[in-house]
């Protein structure tokens, strides 16, 4: 439990069935608090509202109370989350909603305990409710078709900002994955929202980017820096720059390296965030005085899926770029990923002391797995058996109907509920794809398809904000730019296929097939493999002749 909450006058319960039995055998019902370390708002109410001593008194009376560090426990942040953090929710010794919100001043509190307690005398436990996403109803199933990639073409169009850059009227997030669908297919819209966001949201001092903007014209900045939003964020300014060759893409991208491996450092490997400080002054101040003023504060715990994205985001810069810090961290941090947070066939999601986070998670299997086939093609690393080991789990363990549940059915609560995400089943799906590129086992790409169609009834409902999984739709239908290189990584001609302008490509680095000629590159298609390339020039040949 994060000094904040430790701070306050209530008697915080740590998540577990320990807290549950106590609610059921006292009679009360469960307030859970969902925080983060690097969320000021969450700081706010337990300055404000959970250390003013009558509220306290009346939670620690009349409820338990039970902390949960979202990152720590993602599982039940994504069961339990109002539409943010913090979320301020009411449940039943069982583990079911009685209601819910977000902030709640010290006025909202009184009023929410008050109606609650009212509640639970007039009905108690039959006052609750389980959330629809886990009571086990199917995904919107559907078949794929090309229509999928050509709406949400038509939604950025719809929803970009022609004025501000990025995309939606209220809030401003960086959404580098819809960045990153919009560069091969909205380009001017995706280099216009990295120039805003670069603009608006890079720390010009210590580097790094803060979260997001509450205003449409990106002013009301939230000063957190979180580890895999300024990893994806990185990614995506580093694809900019492969297809435009500008220092304006590449300079951020370096801004970013320096922030994740200078504050985030840890020594082994990523911390998971940087909060936001005391005030928004503190970002105001010139360089010298925030020196004097010290930085804020480092939540140095290592998350598996966290780590994973920068290490991806690292090779991805390198690979464009050969730029030797980016590839060095990224290493150090694969090697910690290997030795402390993968058990056998699982991925284990922290490891802190003693404290051990939850094994098998669906988004940390989805993020290794693609940070594994990012190390084999860009360094020809030694990585597949293992990407598959930990994809072979998924597919085995969490696959039900298609789709892919969030983790084991098993914990307190709701914990043992299905639960199917959309943005990890896609996550997933991207992962497996690469790897059915990487390896030929086709097992990989019928289960990605198989996950994306099982979303694909719903997908005329999804705005920007999932276009990744249009992006995946689009893999599937139409295939994604393969090369093969029969020759060792890091040569010239493997470097070149690397910085082919299509970032959602595969390289297959060291490939020996029968077929290919020692020292060459060719492309591959459902029809084989095309002629050999002996060049960077003509390989730059085939690969359009391809695009055409």
């Amino acid at each position: 439990m994060d000094d904040s909450a430790a701070d306050t006058r209530v008697e915080w319960r740590e998540w577990g069935p320990d807290a549950f039995a106590v609610a059921g055998r006292t009679g009360k019902p469960v307030l859970l608090s969902l925080s983060a370390t690097w969320c000021t708002h969450c700081h706010e109410m337990d300055e404000t509202t959970y250390s003013e001593p009558r509220i306290a008194a009346n939670v620690n009376d009349g409820f338990v109370p039970v902390r949960v560090d979202v990152d720590r426990h993602p599982r039940v942040g994504e069961r339990y989350n109002m539409g943010g953090f913090p979320s301020t929710v009411f449940l039943t010794p069982g583990g079911e909603v009685l209601t819910g919100a977000g902030y709640l001043g010290p006025d909202g509190m009184r009023q929410v305990i008050d109606s609650v307690r009212q509640m639970w005398d007039a009905k108690g436990a039959a006052a609750g409710s389980v959330p629809r996403s886990v009571q086990g109803n199917d995904t919107p199933a559907g078949e794929l078709s090309d229509g999928i990639e050509g709406r949400m073409v038509g939604q950025l169009r719809a929803a970009y900002d022609e004025t501000a850059g990025g995309w939606g009227t209220d809030a401003k997030f960086p959404m580098p994955r819809t960045i990153e669908f919009a560069l091969k297919r909205e380009r001017e819209q995706a280099l216009r929202s990295l120039n805003a966001v670069s603009a608006n949201l890079l720390d010009d001092y210590a580097g790094g980017f803060y979260r997001y903007a509450t205003e449409s014209d990106w002013s009301g900045i939230q000063y957190e820096k979180v580890l895999d939003t300024n990893a994806a964020i990185l990614r995506a300014f580093a694809n900019g720059y492969l297809y435009t060759g500008g220092d304006e893409y590449r300079e951020p991208a370096e801004r970013t390296l320096e922030f994740l491996t200078t504050t985030l450092w840890t020594g082994e490997a990523f911390a998971g965030s940087q909060s936001a400080g005391a005030s928004a002054e503190h970002y105001a101040l010139d360089p010298t005085e925030r020196d004097e003023a010290g930085e804020p504060s480092v939540d140095d715990t290592v998350f598996a899926d966290w780590n994973a994205v920068a290490v991806d985001a690292l090779l991805t810069f390198h690979a464009y770029t050969d730029d030797e810090r980016a590839r060095q961290y990224a290493e150090r941090a694969l090697e910690h990923l290997r030795e402390h947070l993968i058990d056998g066939d699982r991925v284990v999601h922290y490891r802190d002391g003693e404290e051990t986070g939850e094994r098998g998670l669906l988004a940390d299997h989805a993020r290794v797995v693609a940070a594994l086939a990012r190390a084999h093609q860009v360094l020809g690393a030694d990585t597949l058996s293992l990407a598959e080991r930990l994809a072979d789990y998924v597919l085995e363990d969490l696959q039900s109907a298609g789709s892919f549940t969030d983790g084991p059915a098993s914990g307190p609560a709701l914990l043992d509920r299905p639960l199917r995400p959309l943005d990890a089943n896609v996550e997933f799906a991207d992962a497996l794809l690469t790897l059915h590129a990487l390896t030929g086992e086709n097992r990989y790409y019928d289960a990605a398809r198989d996950a994306v169609e099982a979303f694909a009834g719903a997908s005329d409902r999804f705005g920007p904000r999932v276009a990744h999984y249009a992006t995946v739709a689009a893999r599937l239908q139409r295939g994604s730019l393969t090369i093969a290189v029969a020759d060792d990584a890091g040569s010239d001609l493997h470097r070149a296929a690397l910085r082919m302008a299509d970032h959602e490509k595969v390289v297959v680095p060291n490939d020996a097939g029968d077929e290919f000629e020692r020292g060459n590159a060719y492309v591959l298609t459902d029809g084989g493999p095309s002629e050999a390339a002996a060049t960077p020039d003509e390989l730059g040949d085939l690969v359009a002749d391809h695009a055409r």
